[in-house]
């Protein structure tokens, strides 16, 4: 039971007075042991709570000389804290070490003091660790013995010549026979922790540490038996009657109460059932698998997620073992949604003929819920459902046309969605149905549901009299719909001209929308394709566009064999919840957002890398560029032609302007994306034009859009954001991962959405932060509101951190980039940018405050020189030379060539709109 001296130690971090360092010190100093307790349980909570209490280090280290256990733990707590910023005062505790280690009453004294030195990251420390770590290891005590074997490997990690030439690791082999299970286990710990450092020699179960460990396991506590299964993973047996053998002695560890125990023992079963060849026995040591399986779903919540993910990996390896359990994995009311998910994984995965009348029931009670994504998630399982058995496809797409009389316009586009994927595994043969889809055009909001319906259209248009016309009204929105929509408008239509030759007039007016009225590659270069098809060889045309699409496959989840085989072995670790192996997260962590989200971390890729820059391909830019890239520009003058400067007088600072002239430039809000001006309205909608960044399925049903702008001669994140849930949401919070240019936030202004309420926020930003030394103008983020944290990323506009004092006169510019020299030039050729308008370039770069210099023609080229200043103070010289017929070059000097790069991948950004 807790005494109320315990109880009372909350009391030491309550306290907010000034000078209390002098204080403590002078209580450390007391004569009375009490007093200097309670002085040492202040620095304790001091240093807990983040504040400076390092000075205080020779009088805390003073206070070792005790015989009262209690203050000298708390004495080496803050030895193992501080004495890495101290270690030449860290050797005043060596004797204290040395002389608790050797103490011969107190086996506690003596575990503690081989502990603590072992955790002091000090070389100084670490010479004397040595000869008291080796008398540990053959101590009498087991307590003492099974913390020198954990002391082993965190002395192998900081020295690990030191600790092999000591022979340490062979003293831990040695161990693994003790007598005591507990320092088997700690043992067996130490020594795996040691081959996953770097020497995977050093531990290998043989046929004589493998009866050790058997022995060993029925004994020691239950986290040691989990080193000891984990370990047993690692062996390899002779033949069907040794892995017999081990099963049968580890199955007993399938009824353990803790979870972690029981998962562990499963992985080496199924890692043993690989090498059985007797299917008999395989099949009566799977059945044994089930119960306990089973049994991890009564646990909490949280567990019961781990347990799903490592189910879902028994389940895609060897689906018999839960074949007859589907009932178990049906959700109840009350179950988180992360755990529904899990369950609604797994119901598809062990749908059957035999079962699936039971699973599409409960798919529909839950296309009923109140939960937007549950919902969502459940009709999509009754497609995959659909996809998967085919002998209950009709039944499962008789339960998705119920679900569409419901007119629930998530549910309805939803099922829409899957239904288009039901077609294209079962093509002609459930097209009777397509005429209740076209009762529900009213319902189609969502790009994927449009998209889905058109497709439909466009592949079935021979049997649907109106087709034509169901695709003109979709048509008449063409410019305003994503690009996923249009895509698949362009391709339904030609579908229809093909089948239908009397719609030449609709598809001549697609082909000229996709190709002259969109600056999305993609959607042009398709647009192109099909008008040159069309135009040459129709007959090619309907072999490319009509051919029979491939069969698809519901492969959602289904992990490569080799990957989960992998993924099996780390059973019950956090590879087996994230599903992916443990290098490809462990060594990242730092630069994951969800792992370690501080402005700190190592600044390395995820899985999905922000995109590098490169000469070719700078950046993605956050406007659409040119389908082909022009020929580079031949090189400019060498850098002493800068002379020529000197002839064309300077021009006077460009006032500031919020719309743009001449040349028939876009209005400059188009143009920029707002970044000349605007005020800071909150609640005004003038951010809904910009681009998603956030959806609403990945943010549970919050939508952002938003880009990085120029308002009101600051740097700002302009976000609109919609609430499309049922729900309010508040508690906002934004938080940005270390980026290139080092932008930082100033805080998140306070949001609160109502159901269906949108709101304008503009976060203001600055360039204070950390940055990180890759070139990437891709911008990591996460917002968090009462809902959950959503990670998303963007593409930074750097001219949003353009100040209006960009200019330079030119005797300040030739100087300037004489004194860089070419050494630190980043040359780029930007794509998309038209060689010809010059003069509507000029006033483009000016609106965004990078300014000319001089302008001169050369060898039938010309040559703008430019300057802008970013936040800070940083200057950006650049020449850019347009030649005619070919392309823009971008010279750009600056102290970090990186920055560069960058400035020219901005003005591919910025000019390739044109």
């Amino acid at each position: 039971a807790l005494t109320s001296d315990t109880m009372s130690d909350s009391k030491y971090f309550q306290t907010t007075k000034r000078g209390e360092i002098h204080e403590l010190k002078e209580e450390l100093l007391n004569a009375d042991q009490k007093k200097r307790k309670d002085a040492v349980k202040k620095v304790i909570a001091a240093m807990t709570v983040g504040k400076d209490v390092s000075s205080l280090f020779t009088d805390v280290v003073n206070c070792m000389m005790t015989h009262n256990i209690e203050l000298k733990k708390l004495v080496y707590l803050y030895l193992m804290n501080y004495a890495k910023t101290n270690p030449d005062l860290a050797i005043l505790a060596v004797n204290s070490f040395m002389k608790d280690a050797a103490d011969p009453q107190n086996p506690m004294l003596r575990a503690l003091a081989i502990r603590t030195m072992s955790c002091i990251r000090v070389d100084k420390i670490t010479e004397y660790l040595c000869e008291p770590l080796r008398k540990a290891l053959q101590d009498e005590d087991p307590y003492v013995r099974k913390t020198a074997a954990v002391a082993v490997a965190k002395l192998f990690d900081i020295n690990p010549e030191l600790c092999e030439d000591q022979g340490f690791l062979d003293d831990l082999k040695t161990m693994l026979g003790d007598s005591n299970p507990m320092v088997v286990a700690n043992s067996v710990a130490a020594l795996a922790e040691i081959a996953e450092a770097g020497r995977p020699d050093v531990f290998e179960v043989s046929h004589t540490t493998l009866q050790k460990l058997l022995t060993a396991l029925n004994e020691c506590t239950e986290w040691g038996q989990v080193f000891i299964l984990d370990a047993l993973a690692f062996y390899t047996p002779g033949d069907d009657r040794e892995a017999e053998g081990i099963i049968e002695r580890v199955s007993p560890r399938l009824q353990h109460a803790n979870s972690a125990v029981v998962l562990s023992a499963v992985k080496v079963i199924l890692r043993y059932l690989d090498s059985m060849t007797n299917e008999d026995t395989v099949r009566m040591t799977t059945k044994k698998l089930a119960p306990p399986l089973v049994t991890l779903l009564s646990a909490e919540s949280e567990v019961q997620y781990v347990a799903l993910r490592n189910i879902n990996l028994v389940v895609q390896k060897r689906p018999t073992i839960l074949q007859h359990e589907v009932k178990v994995f049906f959700c109840k009311y009350n179950d988180p949604i992360y755990v529904k998910l899990e369950k609604l994984d797994i119901m598809v995965m062990l749908a059957s003929e035999r079962n699936i009348d039971q699973v599409l029931l409960e798919f529909k009670e839950y296309a009923t819920e109140v939960d937007v994504e549950f919902v969502r998630r459940a009709v999509r399982a009754i497609g995959r459902c659909a996809i998967k058995l085919e002998n209950a496809a009709e039944r499962c797409i008789n339960v998705l046309l119920d679900l569409i009389q419901t007119k629930v316009n998530y549910v309805v586009q939803e099922a829409i969605v899957v239904i288009k994927d039901i077609f294209r595994k079962y093509p002609n043969k459930y097209e009777n149905i397509i005429g209740t889809l076209c009762e529900n055009l009213d319902e189609l909001d969502e790009p994927e549901a449009k998209g889905s319906m058109i497709w439909i259209l466009g592949e079935y248009a021979d049997r649907i009299d109106n087709s034509d016309e169901i695709l003109d009204q979709f048509l008449e929105n063409f410019q305003e719909e994503d690009v996923n929509v249009q895509l698949q408008l362009l391709t339904a239509t030609v579908k229809l001209f093909l089948k239908r030759p009397s719609t030449q007039d609709m598809v001549k007016r697609v082909l000229g929308l996709a190709t002259q009225g969109s600056d999305n590659p993609d959607l042009r270069d398709r647009g192109f394709v099909y008008w040159r098809l069309l135009s040459n060889d129709p007959e090619s045309a309907k072999a490319v566009v009509l051919a029979d699409k491939p069969t698809i496959h519901d492969d959602t989840g289904v992990l490569e064999p080799a990957l989960l085989d992998d993924l099996l072995f780390h059973v019950s670790t956090l590879a087996s919840v994230y599903h992916r192996l443990p290098d490809t997260f462990v060594d990242k962590a730092a630069a994951t957002l969800g792992a370690n989200y501080d402005d700190d971390d190592d600044d390395e890729e995820d899985s999905e890398p922000v995109h590098r820059v490169s000469s070719d391909d700078l950046m993605e830019s956050p406007v659409s560029k040119q389908s082909s890239a022009p020929a580079p520009a031949p090189a400019p003058a060498s850098a002493g032609n800068l002379l020529d400067l000197d002839d064309e007088p300077a021009p006077a600072p460009a006032a500031q302007s919020t719309s743009s002239s001449g040349g028939g430039l876009l209005d400059l809000d188009d143009l920029m994306g707002g970044l000349g001006g605007g005020g800071g309205s909150s609640s005004g909608g003038a951010n809904s034009s910009f681009p998603v960044i956030l959806s609403a399925d990945q943010g549970k049903g919050l939508e952002i859009r938003g880009r990085v702008a120029r308002k009101n001669n600051s740097a700002v994140y302009a976000l609109h954001m919609t609430n499309s849930s049922q729900a309010p949401m508040s508690g906002f919070a934004i938080q940005l991962n270390k980026n290139f240019l080092g932008i930082q936030h100033g805080g998140m202004p306070q949001v609160q959405l109502a159901p269906g309420a949108s709101q304008d926020v503009d976060v203001p930003l600055n360039l204070a932060g950390n940055s990180s030394p890759e070139p990437s103008l891709g911008l990591q983020v996460a917002i968090k509101n009462n809902v959950g944290v959503h990670y998303f990323k963007d593409t930074v506009r750097m001219e949003a951190f353009f100040t209006a004092d960009g200019q330079m006169d030119q005797q300040g510019f030739l100087a300037q980039w004489r004194g860089m020299g070419e050494a630190k030039d980043a040359v780029v050729f930007p794509k998309g940018v038209d060689p010809a308008n010059v003069d509507g370039h000029e006033a483009t770069l000016r609106a965004a405050n990078i300014f000319k210099v001089a302008r001169r023609p050369i060898n039938g080229m010309e040559e703008l020189y430019v300057s802008c200043a970013m936040e800070g103070g940083r200057r950006l010289l650049a020449q850019l030379t347009f030649a005619p017929g070919k392309g823009c070059r971008c010279n750009c000097r600056n102290e970090d060539s990186n920055m560069g790069k960058a400035f020219g991948a901005m003005v591919e950004g910025v000019l390739g709109q044109k």
